[in-house]
């Protein structure tokens, strides 16, 4: 694997039961195919819900998380199996230096774009410090204890806002168990590339029951298809240009050690799920997200981590091959110029997508603490059990803090806090007796 910049990509005869697939292998095409359009499913819940909390257009941020995922892609060598989408790490500070009321398009995105490219920037020059000196610092301050905290803080903080959205009536709430129940179904009963496919399969049968209860039977609200009539087939993403406002860009800047966390996480969590152990290209996959980040920003879209969602869909499928997300991306880029799709999605109902959000969300907190397991990590220790203990109640509770005129919410403050609390509590090896 490591005899040319990037794999071969051994073919394996078939998708069996159980078999895993790695980053430099993969199926058959048409299974890859199917395989590429359940990530891009799977990032939909966020890569959707992010901009539109943001006030930012959800088309040009999947356009523009195509073109991360590729660039990514190949600064890793595809090596690291990623799909780079928007970050909800930006959504408390990009509201707070754009004044955005929760409504419509925000009309200081240009101010937000010149702090997520300054983060950007500081994420890359990271990585190239990576590069340089590796990643003993790194994992000194945030070692499995650390890093498995931070994975499972990311589901369990992102719980709430997938809940929320299935709160809105009774019948919204029923509609979200029977979602996923419907994943659930297909996951433990579906055999084969059924069951591979258990986030897309589930999905699509939640909608047309979701369907059939309503525009049939009349109950709930029943699902629009007009305004996907209405759309056209092609049309360009609406691009803007980044103001660079100092403040801003201080503001959004340190967001960088956020995105660091959540890489390392990802990295370490694929690493532990396939055997592969992908510590070199770490400095490489930082400054692959940090240049997306960039690019990203001087479009007008927002700023793009490797992606949570997708470390779900890979646990349960057990496949890794990482050109399956170069079919995802290369889907997202065709979506990106296609407003009708812009309106499918805007049909999806919030109870459909919102039973699929538990489940993703839920296998990534799991994946956190596969992260603990696979290390063996020792909770016998008082400072991985406090450290471990801290940190999921910051993020699960949303916990948050302003310094000045600098605030965090509760990954941000989840993150650092873990990697300070891990850092104050260290002990002294003990010294030897003298004789």
């Amino acid at each position: 694997m490591a005899d040319s910049y990037f794999p071969r990509w051994r073919q394996q005869p078939a998708a069996t039961e159980g078999s895993v697939v790695g980053p430099d292998e993969r199926l058959a095409w048409p299974q890859m195919i199917a395989m590429g359009v359940q990530h891009v499913v799977a990032m939909f819940g966020s890569t959707v819900l992010a901009p539109l909390l943001m006030g930012f257009d959800p088309n040009l941020c999947i356009f523009m998380s195509g073109i991360g995922t590729l660039l990514f892609f190949v600064l890793v060598g595809g090596r690291v199996p990623s799909y780079l989408g928007s970050s909800f790490a930006f959504i408390g500070l990009v509201i707070a230096v754009t004044g955005y009321g929760g409504h419509g398009p925000n009309l200081n995105v240009p101010v937000a774009l010149g702090g997520i490219i300054a983060c950007g920037v500081v994420y890359a020059l990271i990585g190239v410090l990576v590069s340089v000196i590796g990643t003993k610092w790194i994992e000194t301050l945030m070692p499995p204890v650390v890093t498995g905290a931070i994975v499972c803080v990311i589901g369990l903080n992102l719980a709430p806002i997938a809940v929320h959205g299935v709160s809105g009536s009774n019948f919204d709430s029923w509609m979200a168990l029977v979602t996923v129940l419907c994943v659930g179904a297909v996951a433990v009963f579906a055999r084969g590339m059924m069951q591979r496919l258990l986030i897309l399969i589930g999905l699509l049968v939640a909608y047309a029951i979701y369907a059939v209860v309503t525009n049939g039977m009349g109950m709930g609200k029943p699902i629009d298809f007009a305004i996907v009539a209405n759309a056209a087939w092609f049309g360009l993403p609406h691009f803007t240009a980044p103001v660079f406002n100092a403040q801003a860009m201080a503001l959004l800047a340190p967001i960088a050690v956020i995105l660091v966390a959540e890489n390392l996480g990802h990295i370490k969590a694929v690493s532990a799920m396939t055997g592969h152990n992908l510590d070199r290209y770490v400095g490489r996959a930082f400054i692959g997200d940090g240049l997306a980040t960039i690019v990203s920003g001087f479009a007008g879209g927002t700023g793009v981590t490797t992606y949570a969602e997708n470390i779900g869909v890979m646990a349960v499928t057990k496949i890794y091959s990482t050109l399956v997300f170069v079919i995802a991306a290369v889907i997202a880029l065709i979506l990106g110029f296609s407003p009708k799709f812009g309106a499918v999605i805007q049909t999806i109902p919030g109870p459909v997508l919102g039973g699929v959000s538990i489940v993703v969300f839920g296998l990534i907190a799991v994946t956190g603490a596969r992260i603990w397991v696979v290390n063996k990590v020792d909770f016998s220790d008082n400072r991985n059990l406090i450290v471990a203990a801290v940190t999921l109640v910051l993020g699960a509770g949303d916990f948050s803090l302003k310094l000045g005129g600098f605030g965090l919410g509760g990954i941000g403050t989840a993150t650092f806090g873990a990697i300070i609390l891990y850092a104050l509590l260290r002990r002294k090896p003990s010294q030897p007796s003298a004789v």
